[in-house]
């Protein structure tokens, strides 16, 4: 097992892809701290894992529950080896026009807060521990971290803001953490969350005909589920197989952008909205 005797933090754990890493992680040897804001899907997964795990429920947006995260994994299993920061939402590919004046300012507030903040917070509260074990951060980027189309203008900002928060950690914290990411493409079942801000709060990932979209979109012409993109996350963590990577930002998606997007035309929205000029 290539995690054995390891530590993590995973934030968003208790479902979609962040339970898939927690999954991954303890199947591959090791223990696991999973935040999250449900404490109902906290208690779901420590009854599937067992002692191998530790619930905290909270919200990636506070300084003071990323702090006691960090300190009730270190009271829990001693250290901490591997930060993941993976907890986030989607716009659902809200467009800049059909965004009102009165969402624009409150979804961008909700949207940087959890997609970016949240990773920031979390990773200030994880980096003395991470310093003592010389040990990893791992970040969820997306494919709309490096591409168009992914998501709207809100959503795209945040991922690329990532990208760059992970390239100056992985500067300053080096030689002693190790900082590095994983964009993955669209994960089929997946439960992501909107943002309360555009109202999205009933719309359902899952009701997306993913795999439809992505035969279309990928050259290897399916979605993947959250489990198969997992082992990027425990390659990254591996002590052994990734001592050099640090910086690294990890294409995980597809292949899209060997085919890019089928975009529809986004001009006749402006036309639509303003009126033919």
């Amino acid at each position: 097992m290539q995690l054995k005797d390891q530590v993590a933090l995973v934030t968003g754990g208790g479902s979609g892809l962040g339970l898939a890493i927690v999954e991954r992680f303890v199947e591959e040897g090791a223990r696991v701290a999973i935040f999250d804001r449900s404490q109902e899907r906290i208690d779901d997964a420590v009854k599937a894992f067992g002692d191998k795990v530790v619930g905290i429920a909270g919200d990636v947006r506070k300084v003071d529950d990323n702090n006691r995260a960090v300190a009730e994994c270190v009271s829990a299993f001693g250290k901490l080896d591997t930060f993941v920061g993976n907890a986030g939402i989607w716009d659902y590919s809200k467009t800049m026009v059909s965004t009102e004046d009165d969402e624009l300012s409150s979804a961008f507030d909700e949207m940087f807060a959890i997609n970016v903040k949240g990773y920031v917070l979390g990773a200030k509260a994880a980096l003395p521990e991470l310093y003592k074990t010389k040990g990893h951060m791992i970040f969820t980027a997306s494919n709309a971290a490096f591409y168009p189309g992914g998501g709207g203008v809100l959503y795209t900002a945040t991922k690329h803001a990532v990208v760059g928060m992970i390239k100056q950690m992985a500067h300053e914290f080096a030689p002693h953490v190790r900082v590095n990411g994983v964009a993955p493409g669209g994960i089929g079942g997946s439960n992501l969350a909107g943002t309360s801000a555009l109202s999205q709060e009933g719309i359902k990932f899952s009701d997306i005909p993913l795999d439809d979209l992505m035969k279309q979109m990928l050259p290897l012409e399916r979605a993947f589920n959250a489990r198969e993109y997992a082992g990027a996350y425990a390659f990254f963590a591996n002590r052994r197989d990734n001592t050099p990577g640090t910086g690294a930002v990890l294409n995980f998606d597809g292949g899209i952008g060997m085919r890019g997007f089928g975009s529809p035309n986004m001009g006749a929205e402006l036309v639509a909205k303003f009126g033919a000029i």
